[in-house]
């Protein structure tokens, strides 16, 4: 069982994850900037903690992670002012990745997006580009931390009651990436907090048939067989 913490607690997708990490036997708090929204998480079963991440400054966040083993990132700016995406989606989530690392957090998982490749390809003269440059950098920095991390990547979010998952092959990249229920990206966080061998991995993925705890299960089985083929080969 872990003590989490829910960056971004009042979001949709984390308003649906707390429920599924209580009943797991988690106990989470969920940080939101808006003391009206404390009752709603509150309901939902975490902690309502009032913090504005986006202007704290790193050894703030240190000590607001000290109690924490496992960090959730779930925080967005919400897209349309590109000033602001780059002072949440990537500044503050660097801040929030350096601050775990001092705070000596065992587990980070971000809620990233299924393009956030350097590379990503959105033209400068769309306003999406600015979210896809900061998701980008800030899912960078978190592989070169120290943290045991995990980058979930799902693609656009939709409604739904349905939390099956379908990996996007990493050769197809952001070309097969349709859209997934934000039930589903729940059940992909709660998943991942039950993985710790899935640690080092970024999932990109859409709605899908699978059962995102098996999904997880079968990526952290595949790395293990192959890192053992590896390291009998020097043997």
């Amino acid at each position: 069982m872990s003590d989490i913490v829910i960056i971004g607690g009042h979001g949709r997708v984390a308003l649906l994850t707390i429920p599924l990490l209580v009943a797991d036997g988690n106990t989470v708090t969920a940080v939101v900037r808006n003391p009206a929204h404390i009752a709603e998480v509150e309901e939902a079963g975490a902690t309502g903690l009032v913090a504005d991440i986006e202007t704290m400054s790193t050894d703030s966040i240190v000590d607001l992670l000290q109690p924490f083993d496992t960090v959730i990132w779930s925080a967005g700016a919400g897209g349309g002012d590109p000033k602001r995406t780059r002072a949440v989606d990537e500044n503050a989530a660097i801040r929030t990745i350096n601050a775990a690392e001092e705070s000596h957090t065992d587990r980070f998982i971000m809620v990233s997006w299924s393009g956030s490749y350097s590379d990503h390809g959105i033209p400068r003269d769309d306003p999406f580009h600015y979210y896809a440059d900061a998701k980008a950098a800030a899912d960078s920095h978190l592989r070169h931390s120290a943290l045991d991390w995990t980058i979930l990547g799902p693609s656009t979010l939709t409604e739904g009651d349905t939390d099956g998952i379908s990996l996007i092959p990493e050769a197809a990249g952001r070309t097969r990436a349709t859209s997934v229920p934000r039930e589903a990206v729940a059940s992909m966080i709660s998943a991942a907090v039950n993985c710790p061998r899935c640690a080092g991995h970024t999932v990109r993925f859409n709605g899908g048939d699978a059962a995102p705890a098996d999904v997880l299960h079968d990526l952290a089985l595949n790395l293990s067989n192959a890192l053992d083929s590896h390291r009998s080969g020097f043997e």
